[in-house]
């Protein structure tokens, strides 16, 4: 078979305008219980794009730590390749894809880092070894595999039990102004239905072809 000739039906769902809630948030809240329920996969997987000052993407795929109407954190190293272009260009798109359900949501938005107290606290929620990874790990500089293990052994013995946050290492809140719920349907007339907020902080419904 050639990957031309790999396809898949979508026909479990339909998504109405009549059916949605009034905010993206409680819309948001609704798919991703149901994406819980139904034991989906890492559903706080998500694909986080950002891009250079001069516009030139990179695309990866980060864990959602928390969501609110203040916006969608997660965390990293601010001096990795994603830290460094969302200092130079401060908005991102993040797209979650739930194969199981055929749901896929996009959102775009102006991104910030979350306050200290807010990255503290999911710091020291995080097993040991991924706190002692976070002082281990130079993100996306190069580096070989002997001196990254040998940086752990050092860091690991030197950091103690109850390692403090290291300054590089924190959250970022998208706060989105466009969200996109994806339903797939027969026939690739897929569902596209968006919530745009406007300049007085309302948001509008939209529907887009497919």
């Amino acid at each position: 078979m050639s990957v031309a000739d790999i396809r898949k039906k979508y026909e479990k769902f339909e998504l109405l305008e009549a059916s949605l809630a009034d905010t993206p948030l409680e819309q948001f809240t609704l798919w991703f219980n149901e994406a819980l329920q139904a034991q989906v996969p890492e559903p706080n997987a998500m694909t986080l794009a950002t891009t250079t000052a001069a516009g030139r993407p990179s695309a990866r795929i980060v864990l959602l730590k928390g969501f609110d109407e203040r916006g969608f954190v997660f965390f990293t190293n601010y001096g990795s390749r994603k830290g460094r272009e969302l200092t130079d260009n401060p908005y991102a798109s993040l797209l979650f894809f739930w194969p199981a359900l055929e749901r896929q949501v996009r959102l775009e938005g102006s991104i910030e880092k979350v306050a200290a107290a807010e990255s503290d606290e999911y710091f020291h929620s995080r097993p040991l070894g991924s706190r002692i990874g976070a002082w281990v790990s130079p993100q996306s500089q190069p580096i070989t595999h002997a001196e990254l293990e040998a940086r752990a052994l050092q860091l690991a013995a030197s950091l103690g039990p109850n390692p403090a946050r290291p300054e590089h290492w924190g959250g970022y809140r998208l706060k989105p102004d466009h969200i996109e719920f994806w339903q797939g349907r027969p026939s690739r007339l897929h569902d596209r239905l968006v919530y745009t907020l406007g300049a007085d902080n309302s948001w509008t419904l939209q529907r887009l072809a497919p």
